[in-house]
Formats: C-alpha cells, structure tokens, sequence
C-alpha cells in the first residue's frame, strides 16, 4: 500500500484528469470539490453543536421543572402549616369559650 502514491502515480493520474476534463473545467471541479467537503465539514459541525444545544436545553428544562416542583412543594407546606395554626387557634378559642361557659353556669 505503501507503493501506491509514487510521484509517477500522480503524474499519471493528473495526465488523464486534465485530458479527461481539459484544462478549463479542472479548477471549477477542484472548486467544487472544495465547496462540497466544506459544507459536509460545517454540516457535521452543526449536528454536533445542535446536539450538545438539544442536552443543554433538556437540562435547562430539568432544572426549571424540578424549581417549580419544589416551589409547588414549598406552598403546599406552607398552606398546609397555616390550615394547622388556623385550626389549633380555633379549638384554643372553642376550649376557652367552653370553659368560659362552664365558668358562667357554676
């Protein structure tokens, strides 16, 4: 395999381009060329960014949604401990006015 790119090679292979081609459509093929590997490196760059794009929004997703959980859960804790004041308070209050009452018909 060694053996296969020897300047001869490439003379050969140049010799038969330019008289399959001719000299005028050889820079147009090489330009081309050129413009093809370009966009199919710049196409692969875009897939991999678009990936690395795509897990950092789902992350961002992630973290707002397990946020707003967390807020839901925090409310929730806080009215649940406000309905248990309120309702201590009220049996404090309807013990007091029970032993008031008590007291009034001793």
């Amino acid at each position: 395999m060694g053996d296969l790119f020897q300047p001869w090679h490439i003379i050969i292979v140049a010799g038969l381009a330019v008289l399959l081609f001719g000299g005028k459509k050889l820079p147009e093929l090489g330009k081309g060329l050129g413009e093809g590997l370009r966009g199919f490196k710049e196409g692969m760059k875009g897939i991999s960014e678009d990936d690395s794009e795509e897990q950092a929004k789902k992350a961002a997703e992630a973290k707002a949604y397990a946020d707003a959980k967390a807020a839901a859960e925090e409310k929730a804790y806080q009215e649940a401990k406000l309905a248990a004041e309120a309702r201590v308070a009220a049996e404090a209050r309807l013990a007091a006015e029970q032993r008031q009452n008590e007291a009034v018909t001793k």
